[in-house]
């Protein structure tokens, strides 16, 4: 028996649409004049419409809406015989937005252009998995940080205390007198002091479990000068250094104890480190009060940095600037990162062979 081609005909298109209609892809033709010819369940529902709505019967433009400007060079694109594939966000008729990738295929005929084919494919939830990894990777990024942060302020800080040991040792065994032997063991046991409340701080910092969490004292910043002249004692006076506290006595802040400490330590230690060979070290601390802010002014007639050449440096990772071969060039970029993490900010003013200033704004 011979088959009906009409029958055939139907059979096809109810095959095709029962097929199209089980696809999660939206699939859709839209002719040259952007009527619609075809529209599967998926694509239907994703804009809130019926197959009788929809076919050969609305336009493009009347079923996007304001959507259809930001498409139109797609649809020109695919109208002229080129496949256009692009990334969109979508609001549904239930509200809110979808995110979805659109690929248009041109339908073409003996060289004419008859219409296009729409596929497009729901990334919703492949945006919110991206939009989750970010998240993870920005939360792993601060966790680097801090674990960098850490090991930054224990090296830091033990370095000096490791050095400090040393060098009382070696005056107390290379002592002359007993005053000598006396002034070795009154640096020692300031030392041993200081070391103890340093490891109560850095223990404190182990147990934070997130940087929003860091734990904020009342301290006197006059106090934690001292600590840290005291702690660098052994350098201070083996360079002839003198070192002005003038930051006032009564001033009270809310800082972490840990970070002040690093912070001072790091700029102490520096400007030592960067003294000019011409004249002996001096380095003065002042401060003044600025509204909610305290501005701590740390003051070195050393080396100076080219601030045209680096200033964008600075405070970056890695950097260093005077062909020491003990920098790190970590300092700087921790330093920054602690008085950050506490709501402050850092300035700085320098000239070559001249000295530095930082000043630091820290909330009351």
């Amino acid at each position: 028996m011979a088959k009906n081609p009409e029958n055939s005909q139907i059979n096809f298109n109810r095959y095709g649409i029962l097929v199209a209609d089980h696809v999660s892809a939206m699939l859709a033709y839209w002719d040259k004049n952007l009527v619609c010819r075809f529209a599967n369940a998926a694509y239907m529902d994703w804009f809130g419409k019926t197959r009788d709505e929809m076919v050969d019967k609305m336009t493009l433009s009347e079923l996007l809406g304001p959507l259809y400007e930001k498409n139109l060079p797609y649809i020109l694109g695919a109208l002229e015989g080129n496949i256009q594939t692009f990334e969109r966000e979508i609001p549904v008729p239930a509200g809110g937005t979808r995110h979805a990738i659109a690929n248009y295929f041109p339908d073409i005929l003996n060289g004419e252009v008859k219409g296009f084919v729409v596929h497009v494919v729901d990334i919703t939830s492949l945006k919110l998995l991206e939009k989750e990894l970010l998240q993870s990777n920005k939360i792993i990024s601060e966790q680097n940080k801090r674990l960098l942060n850490f090991a930054n302020i224990v090296s830091h800080n033990l370095r000096s205390y490791a050095y400090n040991l040393e060098s009382i040792l070696y005056l107390f065994t290379n002592a002359q007198s007993i005053e000598e032997k006396n002034e070795a063991f009154d640096y020692l046991k300031n030392i041993s002091k200081r070391f103890s409340s340093t490891i109560d701080h850095l223990n404190e910092l182990v147990d934070l479990r997130h940087l929003s969490d860091l734990k904020l004292e009342r301290i006197n910043l006059h106090e934690y000068i001292e600590k840290a002249i005291v702690i660098l004692a052994i350098q201070i006076k083996s360079t002839n250094a003198t070192i002005l506290n003038n930051v006032s006595a009564d001033i009270m802040l809310s800082a972490n104890p840990a970070y002040i400490e690093s912070i001072l330590l790091n700029f102490l230690s520096n400007a030592i480190k960067y003294r000019s060979p011409y004249r002996d070290p001096v380095i003065e601390f002042s401060s003044a009060i600025k509204g909610d802010e305290l501005l701590l002014k740390i003051k070195d007639n050393g080396l100076g940095i080219n601030l045209e050449k680096y200033s964008n440096d600075l405070f970056c990772i890695y950097k260093t600037f005077h062909g020491n071969p003990d920098a790190k060039g970590v300092g700087l970029f921790i330093t920054k990162f602690q008085v950050e993490s506490m709501g402050g900010r850092i300035e700085v003013e320098s000239k070559e062979t001249k000295g530095t200033t930082f000043t630091i704004y820290l909330k009351l």
